[in-house]
């Protein structure tokens, strides 16, 4: 994937960062300036603010539950704060994500299921969608394929988010799950071309799920985005969001700062753009 121009970082609300706080951003706002008076009186203008893209629909593709709020909580309570529609698709059933080898994989789903329907909730998430594959066991077949693409024409996103497929040898071993690989691999050939394309899965053509066009993919990127969502309005309910996650942010004899290092992490981020708190990701054109 290739970096996008170099132009100025915009949020989703479409304001541009302050030039200030990052020499480097160049001035994408003209200003009016005042002019010796003369008998002649003209008009003065001044050039519109950039704006970014408005979604209606937004579908997060994760493999696990708690997933989307640590990769793009942020975000996704700002997009849908500003009238998306947001969806998620969790792809397995969570039930690796525990430390007691003796509880039954059903009881820990169940858990985990009740948890990321409460996070949802904190960040304005209208329908949170489990495919039931089994935590650990993900392939990017024609399985999984299937399942996103029936998701995809079911909810018709304007852009997805999901994970990067490939592995991230500049960040913890955390970012690279084999869950997370399989379901960016699965993700990204399920937008281009299964979803668009009426000869691929025909069956649910008779399902009445017609081809879909997604126009963007966006792949949360923290070490090296090339586009940044200001999240400093959204950061507070982010931490609400994962607080719901008791049963992997609290783990008896594991418990770790969260709040601290995610703080520290989107501040960094927020460095990069101006922002005081950002979430990056890798944006496609689709």
């Amino acid at each position: 994937m290739g970096r996008m121009g170099a132009e100025a970082p915009v949020d989703i609300s479409g304001r541009t960062p302050d030039r200030r706080s990052n020499p480097r951003i160049p001035y994408a706002q003209g200003v009016a300036t005042k002019k010796a008076p003369s008998k002649t009186r003209r008009k003065t203008t001044t050039k519109r603010k950039p704006t970014a893209p408005k979604f209606d629909r937004v579908l997060v593709v994760s493999a696990h539950p708690d997933d989307p709020e640590f990769s793009a909580g942020g975000s996704v309570a700002k997009l849908a704060k500003d009238g998306a529609r947001v969806t998620y698709v969790i792809a397995t059933d969570g039930s690796q994500g525990g430390e007691d080898p003796d509880q039954k994989d059903s009881a820990l789903a169940a858990i985990r299921e009740k948890e990321q329907r409460a996070a949802a909730r904190v960040l304005g998430v209208k329908k949170v969608e489990f495919l039931g594959f089994k935590d650990g066991h993900l392939a990017p077949d024609l399985k999984l394929r299937h399942a996103i693409v029936r998701m995809i024409r079911k909810h018709k996103p304007d852009v997805v988010i999901t994970h990067l497929p490939g592995r991230l040898i500049d960040a913890p071993m955390g970012a690279s799950h084999p869950d997370h690989l399989a379901v960016g691999e699965a993700t990204f050939a399920a937008v281009y071309p299964d979803s668009r394309n009426p000869r691929a899965f025909r069956g649910l053509l008779k399902e009445g799920l017609k081809p879909h066009v997604v126009k963007e993919v966006w792949v949360p990127y923290w070490t090296s985005g090339d586009h940044f969502v200001d999240i400093t309005s959204t950061l507070d309910l982010k931490m609400q969001a994962l607080k719901k996650h008791k049963s992997q942010v609290a783990k008896p004899g594991a418990e770790w700062d969260y709040e601290k290092f995610m703080r520290r992490r989107h501040r960094e981020i927020g460095k990069k753009a101006g922002f005081t708190y950002a979430e990056s990701f890798k944006r496609i054109k689709v």
